[in-house]
Order: C-alpha cells, then structure tokens, then sequence
C-alpha cells in the first residue's frame, strides 16, 4: 500500500463511519517508533505508521485510522479530541476504534530481551549509584561530593 491507497481508504472509512468528509493528508510516515499514528493538530494531517500494516495487517491499520479520525473529526467540531476526554472515549467505543494499538511483534522481542543493571561508584567518597541506563561519565558526577564517577559493573538478569 503506498501514499494515495492510504489516502484512499482514510477517506472511505471517515464517510462510511464517521459519514464526514477527510479533506486533508493521510500518510506513511516512517519515522514514527513507538505509536501506530498521529494526528497533527496545525495541519489536520494524518501520519500512520506503516510497520503496522507490515506486521499486524490491514485490520490493525483501519482501527488506527478509526482512532486517529477520531481525534480528527473531534478537533474540527470543537469538542475534547484527546485520549483523557469523554468526548474522545465515547466516540471510540461508538466507532469500534482501539484505545491504543497493539504491539509490534519486534517491539515485543526487544522488551524481552535481557536486561541489565549498570553500577558505578564515585572515585573519592565511593558511594555507589545503580542505574537501568548508561551514565556519561565525562558529563556527570557524584551528587554527594561531586567527585569522578567511574563504572564498575555491569550485571545482566535474564
């Protein structure tokens, strides 16, 4: 499916649900990671996330178009368009829309993957800090003393 076949179905799916009109862009946008789309309030534009389509297939991609219409339909009316308003959740449950779109199969994978605990200690008062994620050791330093930090393990769990 390329550009104007999505444009295409955006507009079939906002008549035929929604019975209005999309008058503005729907695109691939491939730049997008960690959601299956957005609606871009400036411009009224529709970016989807074509990993989507790719792994999960076309049904995955109409129910993110239904939500993303949602948004669209719900700002051009002047009512509550984000995820925390009832307007928005009404509106979901009216058109079949999901909440949120599932996960990728290779997001999943990544998830699962091992994880590792990073440990470092100051060089002059030797307080120890454990970290999830890696410290640039040239930018920061011990909050106690302001002493050099310095790694001195790193413990991967399973």
């Amino acid at each position: 499916m390329n550009d104007i076949e999505l444009q295409l179905l955006v507009e079939k799916i906002s008549v035929e649900i929604f019975g209005q009109p999309f008058k503005h862009k729907a695109s691939f946008n491939s730049k997008l990671r960690t959601t299956g789309g957005r609606y871009l309030l400036g411009t009224h534009n529709i970016e989807i996330n074509k990993k989507y389509l790719e792994q999960l297939g076309k049904e995955e991609l109409i129910g993110i178009i239904k939500h993303e219409l949602c948004h669209y339909h719900l700002h051009l009316e002047g009512k509550g368009h984000q995820h925390r308003d009832m307007d928005f959740k009404l509106l979901l449950k009216k058109v079949g829309a999901p909440r949120f779109c599932s996960q990728l199969p290779e997001e999943a994978k990544t998830k699962r993957s091992a994880k590792k605990i990073l440990f470092y200690q100051c060089g002059d008062c030797h307080l120890t800090y454990q970290r999830k994620r890696r410290i640039d050791t040239s930018r920061y330093v011990c909050g106690k003393c302001r002493g050099k930090l310095i790694k001195i393990k790193e413990v991967v769990l399973k």
